[in-house]
Order: structure tokens, then C-alpha cells, then sequence
């Protein structure tokens, strides 16, 4: 599965935002418009240096996901699904993977979160075709986390309470080094400049 590699970049919506933490209603209409929707999640994805996007975390609350992800044999996956179903496993497939998790909605801070090392999503392209995704560890963490975003849930919301308020922490202490490092370079650059008209 491929995309056009045309799109235009949107902003991330970050926790908190409302769009993130409702459920997203199913696509109906496939048409040009929703291709433009997935051409803009992935530029958006690779924009921000992620493995997997939602619709809602560029604020459309719709049951689409994109994904450009490796897989634990190093085998790379790139695609969407519309109208997601992440499968019941059954009880001999749940090997559970404890591995650090991060979201580009909940910038900076990663978790320990354990998930299961195998996953299947079930959905249609966006021709509307019937498509079914299997993936298998990192691969099928991304699959896992996609699929909770357009349920309204964040990584985060399967941690503990005092994870979470440790995860909210680090990202607001992240957020803010950031801000004051890119208002430090920005003064510097402006002083370069009136030193050099001089």
C-alpha cells in the first residue's frame, strides 16, 4: 500500500485537545477529499518523525489511520486503514511486550507499557476495499496505539495514575527546556544580525 507523497502538513494536536479524547466516528464518504486526508497524515507523520498518525491527532475526528513502521525482523510497513477493528486475540497469542512507548500527541516522554507483541486490524482502504493488517512487534505496538487513538484513548491513559502525572511532568519540563533553548538561540541569532550591520 502506497501513498501519492503529496500533502500538506498540519499541526499536531496535543493532550488535552478535546479531539483526542473522544471516540472518532467512521469514514462514510471515500472520496477526494479523504485521499487528501491520508496524503496530509503522512506528510504530517514524516513532518514530525513519527511512526503512525491518526486523523484526530491533526484534529479530524475520523476513524483513519496511516502508519510507516518496522517490524521486529526489520521488514518495513507503510500504509492506512479506514474504519479500523483491532481483533480479540486469542489467549495462546497474548504474549505481552513490555517495551517503551511514546505518542507525537504526548511530546518528549516515553513509558514501559506492556502490549501484546502481535496485533490484527481489520478495515478498508480508501477505495473501500476490505484490507487486513497483521504486525508483529514494534510493528504491532504501532497498530495497538493508532487503533486506541481513534477510540479516544492516549498511551498514556493505560499507565497508572502516578505514571501518567510523571509522563504529563517530564513533557511540560521537556516542552519548557524547548521554549527557553529556541528563545535562546532566536536572541542570539537577533544579536548576530544587528553585530553584523554595524
Amino acid at each position: 500500500m502506497s501513498h501519492s507523497g503529496s500533502g500538506t502538513v498540519r499541526p499536531i494536536t496535543v493532550v488535552g485537545n478535546p479531539v483526542l479524547h473522544h471516540p472518532c466516528a467512521s469514514v462514510e464518504k471515500f472520496d477526494d477529499e479523504l485521499a487528501t486526508l491520508i496524503d496530509d497524515m503522512f506528510a504530517s507523520m514524516y513532518a514530525a518523525e513519527g511512526v503512525g498518525l491518526a486523523a484526530n491527532q491533526i484534529g479530524v475526528p475520523l476513524r483513519v489511520f496511516v502508519y510507516d513502521c518496522h517490524d521486529d525482523d526489520g521488514v518495513q510497513h507503510v500504509g492506512h486503514v479506514v474504519n479500523p477493528v483491532l481483533a480479540e486475540l486469542p489467549a495462546d497469542r497474548r504474549q505481552l511486550d513490555d517495551s517503551a512507548e511514546g505518542c507525537l500527541s504526548v511530546p518528549g516522554p516515553h513509558h514501559e507499557l506492556p502490549r501484546p507483541d502481535y496485533a490484527v486490524v481489520t478495515g478498508v482502504n480508501l477505495k473501500g476495499e476490505p484490507i487486513t493488517i497483521e504486525g508483529t512487534g514494534y510493528f504491532a505496538r504501532c497498530l495497538q496505539h493508532e487503533s486506541d487513538h481513534l477510540d479516544g484513548r492516549l498511551y498514556i491513559d493505560r499507565l497508572t495514575k502516578r505514571q501518567r502525572k510523571n509522563v504529563l511532568a517530564e513533557m511540560e519540563r521537556m516542552q519548557a527546556e524547548k521554549a527557553a533553548k529556541a528563545a535562546s538561540e532566536e536572541k542570539a541569532a537577533s544579536a548576530a544580525t544587528v553585530a553584523a550591520a554595524e
